[in-house]
């Protein structure tokens, strides 16, 4: 354990210190290659523009290096091998689009995933509202909410686990989870929680809002600090009540902060692959799309064409609503 700690220390240090080196060696390059005489005016004044239209692509270039190793090139290589079959050898055309059309396990995914994407953002972005307002009014909310932004430390596997004991059923036995306890102590009887078709999606969903939830609060509370006072106070003197100013003027006026919360939410929500594989494995219907990637990718011999069209479905749905994100935070950012 020391030991791992001591090399992720080492390895953090040297890195720094690697790319200061880089950018002090990268500079110096410059210097050389474009040198600034002082008795030539116009030959300096030549060069130090020079260094300047390079000097961004010199300091960029490992970064677009590793970008073009790690994302195009697998990008181009998925989408090449989608017309391949299982082993990645011979060419089948577009026999692999033709299965995902018809498989009803695909087409299950896919409701799944629109079931998550219907419910989470929406949940976490709400609850997320409703939490950074309720907060802002007490004496102990900053206490309340490091309690709410806790889960966001806690990995999606390790919070699988926890919620594990959440649905635990035993059976016969002394019921050890929680709502079986509950449901037992209003007379009910004892579920088995996570087998429960189409029920257990919304199961799982509860624990992606409890990690999420965190997060949509910090975002959207600094948002609400950022409403002027006085739009406040003149609602105020209208005779506005809460309800109408949460709605008719904090919300209008963060909509943007809102959108982006959501839309990140809503790109975790397309790749999210953790909570199903720790929770049910995909069985009972809850299967998504990340989770049938990986099932058809590693398990049953691998099929590495069925996988990457997987792949490539899940990149079509995420990069759109990414390009739309990071319009919205520039555009935000530049408002500021």
């Amino acid at each position: 354990m020391i030991s791992q700690i001591v090399s992720a220390v080492g390895v953090v240090i040297a890195g720094v210190f690697a790319c200061a080196l880089y950018y002090w060696l990268s500079d110096k390059l410059l210097q050389i290659v474009f040198p600034v005489p002082k008795e030539n005016v116009r030959a300096a004044s030549i060069n130090l523009n020079r260094r300047a239209v390079v000097r961004p692509w010199l300091f960029m270039g490992p970064a677009l290096i590793l970008l073009g190793v790690y994302l195009v090139y697998p990008v181009v290589a998925t989408f090449i091998l989608s017309f391949y079959d299982r082993g990645g050898v011979n060419f089948v055309g577009l026999a692999n689009y033709r299965w995902a059309i018809f498989d009803g396990q695909f087409r299950q995914s896919i409701f799944n995933n629109i079931l998550w994407l219907a419910v989470v953002p929406a949940a976490c972005t709400f609850f997320g509202l409703v939490i950074a307002v309720l907060t802002d009014r007490i004496w102990w909310g900053n206490i309340a909410k490091s309690l709410v932004f806790m889960p966001m430390a806690i990995s999606f596997v390790g919070a699988s686990v926890i919620w594990k004991f959440v649905y635990e059923y035993r059976g016969n036995e002394t019921q050890i989870g929680l709502l079986n306890a509950i449901v037992q102590s209003f007379g009910g009887d004892p579920q088995v929680w996570i087998s429960m078709p189409f029920w257990n999606n919304f199961f799982l969903m509860v624990i992606l809002i409890w990690i999420q939830t965190g997060f949509a609060m910090v975002i959207l509370s600094a948002a609400l600090r950022g409403i002027p006072e006085e739009t406040i106070e003149a609602a105020v003197i209208d005779g506005a009540n809460g309800w109408q100013i949460f709605w008719k003027i904090m919300v209008p006026q963060i909509w943007g902060t809102i959108a982006v919360v959501w839309t990140t939410i809503t790109i975790l929500v397309l790749k999210v692959f953790d909570i199903v594989l720790t929770m049910t494995n995909g069985q009972w219907s809850t299967m998504v799309l990340a989770n049938l990637m990986f099932d058809w990718m590693f398990r049953g011999g691998g099929d590495s064409g069925r996988s990457a069209v997987i792949a490539l479905v899940i990149m079509a749905a995420v990069t759109p609503i990414m390009i739309w994100n990071i319009r919205q935070a520039n555009k935000e950012m530049g408002g500021h």
